[in-house]
């Protein structure tokens, strides 16, 4: 089990808590673990009820989804100081959009999912920081997706097909 110490210090070194309050990073330490996957494991699944609200200390994690005829398809893959797992701290999706797999082997800063929606309940302020960020992040795997669908959809470029 980790000290209260090893999780200080992670967090500090996470640009995402820079501006968090020494009260503010001891509330989530409190609900903080290290999680480590071995390469191919998976951290959870499409469907699977909400657990952990991951960053990425080590390694690199698949996020995947199940395309009917295709099978799992991974969509993005995160590297260290990415968030995975942000869809267990929306307010109304209640279970896993995609599936998460180790592509090497992985350290995370995991967080309950409960315990991050308790402290933005009880403390606004903290809960805004959390949230703003999060907006962050599902933005920016939006652009991401929107990209690939712009790539897999777009009719073949002259220059691709004589390269």
């Amino acid at each position: 089990m980790a000290s209260e110490n090893e999780l200080i210090t992670a967090l500090r070194t996470i640009p995402w808590f820079e501006q968090f309050s020494p009260h503010q990073l001891q509330r989530l330490v409190e609900i903080a673990s290290f999680a480590e996957f071995s390469r191919g494991e998976d951290l959870f699944h499409e469907g699977d009820i909400e657990d952990f609200l991951y960053i990425l200390l080590e390694g690199r994690i698949a996020i995947d989804i199940y395309a009917p005829g295709r099978g799992r398809i991974t969509i993005y893959t995160a590297e260290p100081l990415e968030v995975v797992g942000w869809s267990s701290v929306t307010p109304v999706i209640r279970q896993r959009t995609a599936s998460a797999r180790a592509v090497l082997d992985s350290r995370l800063l995991a967080f309950a999912s409960r315990g991050v929606h308790q402290i933005c309940e009880a403390d606004h302020d903290l809960g805004y920081m959390i949230m703003r960020r999060m907006a962050n992040v599902v933005a920016g795997r939006l652009m991401v997706t929107r990209l690939q669908m712009v790539d897999l959809f777009a009719p073949p470029n002259e220059e691709h097909a004589l390269a």
